[in-house]
């Protein structure tokens, strides 16, 4: 067992919360807080209604998320906004949320993970240059294109949609979790030929194909699973008597 502070000071310190960038609504850190303790951790990738449900109802103390309870901004506390509140708060549920920092992290990070994932973390390197930070991760690949998008497929369990916009042969990939696609003109300016994120604007595609790059999908909800999971199995390491349990929500997209 360990404590709520416990476990959000030791967090803050791995993902460098107060460091890293982010939008203003994501609120990294503790959003909820409970009684303190916490024995059972549930982790997913929204904190949705029906993942705070699912949590409540396995007893978890810890809720950790990607994407956090304020991404639509300030609202009024009526509604959903209510019965999420509602809910964690009866069923002594803190909710923990992770976004840029839980992206960007060397070894835990979603980049990290899903480029390990699919063979190539040992060459990977930070790429994209966003608000003084690396966004993503950059490797040498050497590999055809659609052995690539098998492995991506294999990585998140999810199909993934490609836009085969350069060329058959994968020389030098690039790894963006999330929604990155509409920044595809400014990847294609790195130098890459294969870009791997999870979702986009729907111009993206003919961008791509213009610009002469691969653009390779592997679906925003499917790109985060990797960073909450390795968040969690990190706490188990360090702190005795925990568990922690994947709330699976796919968005589809």
């Amino acid at each position: 067992m360990a404590t709520l502070n416990e476990l959000a000071d030791a967090a803050n310190s791995w993902l460098k919360i107060n460091e890293i960038p982010d939008y203003p609504q994501a609120l990294n850190g503790v959003q909820l807080e409970n009684s303190g303790e916490v024995k059972k951790i549930a982790v997913s990738v929204d904190a949705c209604l029906p993942v705070i449900e699912e949590a409540c109802a396995m007893g978890a103390d810890l809720l950790v998320v990607h994407h956090g309870l304020f991404w639509q901004g300030a609202q009024k506390i009526e509604g959903p906004v209510y019965r999420k509140l509602k809910l964690a708060m009866e069923h002594d549920l803190a909710i923990y949320s992770a976004h840029i920092p839980l992206d960007v992290h060397p070894e835990l990070g979603n980049n990290a993970q899903l480029i390990d994932s699919i063979g190539f973390g040992e060459s990977a390197e930070p790429f994209f240059p966003w608000k003084g930070i690396e966004l993503g991760l950059k490797s040498i690949a050497g590999l055809e294109r659609d052995e690539l998008v098998k492995k991506v497929e294999g990585a998140t369990g999810s199909a993934a949609h490609l836009c085969p916009g350069g060329p058959e042969r994968v020389e030098l990939l690039g790894v963006i979790t999330g929604g990155a696609g509409s920044e595809i003109a400014a990847i294609a300016e790195t130098g890459i030929d294969t870009f791997i994120t999870g979702e986009g604007p729907h111009w993206s595609y003919t961008a791509a194909e213009e610009l002469g790059i691969n653009l390779i999908y592997g679906g925003h909800y499917a790109t985060e699973t990797f960073g909450v999971k390795a968040l969690a199995e990190k706490w188990v390491s360090e702190f005795d008597g925990l568990e922690w349990s994947f709330i699976e929500h796919p968005t589809g997209l």
